[in-house]
């Protein structure tokens, strides 16, 4: 099948919808601390959808990854592993930097490092440069960065406007914010998080051999997925781990509530949530590898449509939700330059890799 990369630009968009839908059914959630309902949905996202996905959509699963070599699954799970910490501390990074700034370092980071990374430690980035078509794909990775440091100052603006309606004064000029450490902890969470990025790069052996099994372009990244998340499981679980002993929340999972109230917690809408928001997270990179099989000679640059799709479609979940509302005009002027940004990118790759087909 020749690659289509116009139809990856979709599968892309695809999963950027997915990872900016899967927090709204946890929003639903009733009576879970934060650890309870994140490794419940974790354990979908990470293992059983990932598994469940690749058993049907792969060929001979376990004889692939029995005979693959385990230094090539060590550096996947690690990749996986790296990129957990990545996410753990971009709540940190937020605290101490605001949403504008940490945004604009963590994520814009990530998208750098997470493409253009992989080809520069494979040693094909020379190759990849003199292709032709490659000045585009260049141009919508530096859109991208142009995007999410637009959309970043809407949000800044935002957390600002609606904090002076509301009164509360806990802003980064009021709060928390610490220049140095916040810079420091963006940085860590913006190259740990492309992590992925590199644990995808590293699973081309198990692609291969999932190929040489029989297994059609569109589905033979889903065996590598099971591998990296296995490392974004541990690094999840360790931490979820460690504060269900230190708060003493594991009765939650049975009903049991921290408060004296005669509300019960409702378990099984809170189960139910949970799997659905945790397969929609998995679903980001299901449809994700399923866009770089058609990126052609460009796939290094799936990772900044990934990037670039999941803030487009969080920033437009945001004005679905109301959040943007009671902003000034000029701040939604704003973030709507992002998002017309962000989808200007998504086309310009697009075109640099169908001049590469």
């Amino acid at each position: 099948m020749n690659p289509n990369p116009l139809l990856g630009v979709f599968f892309h968009w695809l999963g950027g919808l997915s990872s900016a839908s899967f927090y709204v059914p946890y929003k639903r959630i009733r009576l879970w601390s934060w650890e309870i309902f994140w490794l419940t949905g974790g354990i979908f996202s990470w293992v059983l959808a990932p598994w469940i996905g690749a058993f049907i959509g792969s060929k001979d699963l376990i004889n692939v990854l029995a005979n693959t070599p385990t230094h090539t699954l060590l550096i996947c799970y690690l990749c996986g592993a790296g990129w957990g910490f990545g996410g753990l501390t971009f709540g940190l990074t937020m605290r101490y930097l605001g949403l504008s700034l940490g945004m604009a370092v963590a994520l814009g980071l990530t998208t750098v490092i997470g493409t253009l990374g992989p080809p520069i430690f494979q040693g094909t980035f020379g190759e990849v440069v003199a292709k032709h078509g490659s000045e585009y794909t260049f141009i919508g990775i530096a859109v991208v960065v142009v995007g999410i440091i637009i959309v970043a100052l809407a949000g800044g603006a935002k957390e600002k406007q609606l904090a002076n309606v509301s009164g509360d004064a806990n802003i980064p000029d009021h709060g928390e914010f610490d220049l140095k450490k916040g810079i420091l902890i963006a940085i860590f969470s913006g190259v740990m998080s492309s992590f992925f990025s590199f644990g995808l790069a590293a699973g081309d052996p198990i692609r291969e051999a999932t190929a040489a099994a029989g297994t059609g372009p569109l589905w033979v990244g889903l065996p590598v997925l099971c591998v990296v998340l296995a490392g974004g499981f541990t690094t999840n679980f360790v931490w979820c781990l460690y504060l269900i002993l230190k708060n003493k929340s594991a009765g939650e999972w049975g009903g049991k509530t921290a408060a004296v109230s005669d509300i019960k917690t409702p378990l099984l809408a809170n189960y139910a949530l949970a799997a659905l928001g945790g397969t929609l997270w998995y679903f980001q990179f299901f449809f994700y590898t399923m866009g770089e099989s058609q990126m052609g000679k460009f796939g290094f640059s799936s990772w900044t449509l990934h990037m670039a799709s999941i803030i487009l479609f969080s920033t437009l979940w945001g004005f679905a939700l109301k959040e943007w509302k009671g902003t000034a005009s000029r701040t939604q002027f704003l973030v709507w330059l992002g998002i017309g940004t962000l989808i200007i990118s998504t086309v310009i790759i697009g075109i640099g890799n169908m001049l590469a087909a």
